[in-house]
C-alpha cells in the first residue's frame, strides 16, 4: 500500500485519529510541502472533545510521520511501541477541521494546524525538522 493510500485510509477510516498538521490537509493535489502526524488513540477512545467533564481515554496507541512535497507522499516515521508513542501527547485544542482525501471527497476529522506542535513533534520522533 502507498504511503498517500494508507493516509488516506487512516483519515477516512473507522477508528479515532489526531491529525497533527503544518498546513491545511489537502491529498488531492498535494499543494506545496507539508507534515502531518497521525495519532491513532485506544479503540472505543473519548479523547477530541467527547471527554465529558474531563473524563475519557486519551491514549495514544499509534503515531505515523506524513510527509507530502512536489506531489508526492511518504511515510518516513512509524511506531507503536508503547513506551515511545506515550511521549506523544494529544493537545488540548484539537477541534474539527475538513481533510481533503485524494478523490476530492472532503471529511471532517479531528486536529489542530500548529507548526510550532510538528516541530516538536519531529524532535521527539528522531526526525528532521524541515520538510
Amino acid at each position: 500500500m502507498s504511503a498517500l493510500q494508507e493516509l488516506s485510509d487512516l483519515l477516512s477510516g473507522p477508528s479515532r485519529a489526531i491529525v497533527i498538521a503544518q498546513r491545511d490537509v489537502d491529498l488531492k493535489s498535494l499543494p506545496g510541502e507539508n507534515l502531518l502526524f497521525v495519532l491513532k488513540m485506544a479503540e472505543g477512545s473519548l479523547a477530541a472533545g467527547g471527554r465529558g467533564g474531563g473524563f475519557g481515554e486519551r491514549r495514544v496507541v499509534r503515531v505515523a510521520l506524513f510527509r507530502y512535497q512536489n506531489g508526492a507522499c511518504e511515510k518516513p516515521f512509524d511506531s507503536h511501541d508503547d513506551a515511545r508513542v506515550q511521549k506523544f501527547e494529544v493537545p488540548f485544542h484539537v477541534a474539527r477541521m475538513p481533510l481533503t482525501l485524494p478523490d476530492g471527497n472532503e471529511v471532517m476529522g479531528y486536529g489542530v494546524i500548529d507548526p510550532e506542535l510538528v516541530a516538536q513533534f519531529m524532535g521527539i520522533s528522531g526526525q528532521k525538522s524541515s520538510p
